[in-house]
């Protein structure tokens, strides 16, 4: 079972969530009703819905163009950064990839680095392009590929999953790439459901 988002019980509903990161996490995107209905599974007439409160809300912005209706993130108003922030870490990249990587067998911890972890370690500046992770394991690769292709496709960005071993992860290295992962900042991500926590 899915963890609930920690920002969950101040939205109105998951689906909420879930389509102001898609909204608030490409700030320099503008989505049709029918864009978003489609990434978010559900039907027009609901997506249409919460883009009326949330424009009333000054949360979102729209405009027409013709008949369609385009929708962006208002990034001129108070609430942005700190919002963006909480949905950030609610709906994001992290809890996403988390619940992506918990059900592959063979890893044995993951993690996001480079830009993304910059972000979630306070360092300023719009939400990187790509998402970066390490997967310390031996998983099956094509089902690395498959995860990192559908998180892609939810996060609408690229998803680059990097494999090393547990030896090479664990003992000291010359190799570039190692040495420049464990010099940045690096996010762990939390693969135990809630449930095997309690048990």
């Amino acid at each position: 079972m899915k963890n609930s988002p920690s920002l969950l019980p101040l939205l109105r509903s998951r689906l909420q969530g879930e389509l102001l990161a898609l909204v608030l996490l490409h700030p320099d995107q503008e989505f049709s009703l029918t864009d978003l209905a489609r990434d978010l599974g559900v039907s027009h007439t609901t997506v249409l819905r919460e883009i009326e409160r949330l424009v009333e809300a000054g949360i979102l912005a729209d405009r027409r163009v013709g008949r369609a209706r385009l929708v962006t993130a208002r990034t001129d108003t108070p609430v942005a950064r700190p919002l963006t922030e909480l949905i950030e870490v609610s709906f994001g990249p992290r809890p996403l990839l988390a619940d992506a990587l918990r059900g592959v067998a063979g890893i044995e911890r993951a993690y996001i680095y480079g830009s993304w972890a910059a972000r979630y370690h306070g360092e300023s500046g719009p939400p990187p392009g790509d998402v970066d992770v390490l997967v310390v394991g031996s998983p099956d690769p094509d089902e690395l590929f498959d995860v990192a292709e559908h998180a892609g496709r939810r996060l609408r960005r690229e998803v680059n999953v990097h494999r090393v071993s547990p030896t090479a992860w664990a003992s000291p290295s010359t190799d570039p790439f190692l040495t420049s992962v464990r010099e940045r900042p690096l996010v762990e991500l939390e693969l135990e459901s809630e449930s095997e926590d309690e048990d």
